[in-house]
């Protein structure tokens, strides 16, 4: 049987933006909600475009919270926004740009930002299992870590 081709090889074949699904406008919109004013840089309605968040773009957002909202609940609203699946392949594509808090273009996204955004976006696409196809390593085992050895990273187990 012929291996299908690396999956995210669509985020690097196809240009243009990526554009707002019901899905997204949803989540912008809860967003939006806790602001006291919404921002530019959310999609408003469906075919919008999914623009990358400038690096640092939190604290414009935090200052403009409504003093009723926790700040977990909007780091959660934001969460949500930016772990999707569109809003990874926004980051992954090809000349992909930052946008500030006004929908402004402000920075190129980096090359490693982009890979570490196509490796989101398969996991998010591999996450139900339906579409993986590749099988689990014989060679992978689990290791139970210590909490001191996972912050550090080192099996403890041993």
């Amino acid at each position: 049987m012929r291996e299908k081709p690396f999956p995210t090889k669509s985020l690097r074949d196809t240009s243009g933006p990526v554009v707002a699904r019901e899905k997204d406008v949803f989540k912008a919109a809860a967003i939006n909600a806790l602001l006291t004013r919404p921002i530019a840089i959310l999609p408003g309605k469906v075919s919008d475009p999914i623009r990358p968040f400038a690096l640092g773009l939190w604290n414009d957002i935090r200052c403009l919270l409504k003093p009723e909202i926790s700040v977990s609940t909007l780091r959660k609203a934001i969460g949500a926004y930016v772990y999707s699946r569109s809003y990874q392949v926004a980051i992954a594509r090809p000349g992909s740009v930052r946008h500030d808090v006004n929908g402004a273009p402000v920075a190129s996204v980096s090359h490693a930002d982009r890979l570490d955004a196509q490796q989101k976006y398969e996991s998010l696409r591999t996450g139900d299992g339906s579409r993986n196809t590749k099988a689990a390593s014989p060679l992978a085992r689990p290791t139970s870590l210590s909490k001191a050895g996972m912050i550090r990273g080192v099996d403890t187990k041993e």
